[in-house]
């Protein structure tokens, strides 16, 4: 990236501004890209122990299988997700607020008693599936957070910040130059009216 300047004083001091608020921010950056890097690997824990808990409740109901077929799965429903955001890094994520299900009426007295478990197993379920589903958005996000931080960071350190210290000790020598000619040149004029 070619940083255009003029070789004059306020080009001068547009560019070492701008340099200071890159160093300044380098280390922010820095900061927000570990910290999103960590979340990233707790996000990619947290989705391997969901998977696995909801493995675990698969199997423990595989005993009951057979009792599984005699329940009626339109009895329970998911009415509503309320999703709130939380910030993570500076990201919002989503997050469960409620969720709201409906329950058809059935008869307590003709249906199997383990109904009213039923409806528990299905509820807590369902939140470990729409818990799994936000924690691979969640994962997301932030991947796609850290690596624009990341970018930023190359650019700051790889680009920006060499771009601005060259164009200024390109300034600083052009300058420099023109005070050396400038003296030697008065020098010149000084000798010859002795």
């Amino acid at each position: 990236m070619a940083i255009e300047f003029q070789y004059n004083k306020t080009s001068l001091q547009g560019l070492e501004k701008n340099l200071k608020i890159r160093e300044r921010a380098l280390p922010t950056i820095k900061n927000k890209e570990s910290a999103l890097r960590i979340e990233v690997k707790r996000a990619k824990t947290e989705l391997q122990e969901l998977e696995r808990e909801m493995e675990a409740s698969i199997k423990a109901y595989d005993r009951m299988l057979a009792l599984w077929s005699e329940f009626d799965p339109t009895l329970l429903t998911i009415e509503k997700v309320e999703l709130g955001t939380k910030k993570i890094a500076g990201v919002d994520v989503p997050v469960i607020k409620e969720i709201k299900y409906r329950t058809k009426e059935y008869s307590v007295f003709c249906s199997p008693k383990w109904y009213s478990d039923g409806f528990s197993v299905l509820k807590t379920m369902a939140v470990k599936g729409l818990e799994r589903e936000l924690c691979i958005e969640k994962m997301r996000l932030l991947e796609y957070a850290r690596k624009k931080t990341t970018q930023k960071v190359n650019l700051f350190e790889k680009v920006q910040i060499p771009g601005y210290q060259d164009a200024i000790l390109k300034i600083k020598r052009f300058m420099e130059d023109e005070e050396n000619l400038s003296k030697s040149s008065q020098k010149i004029v000084k000798s010859k009216r002795l």
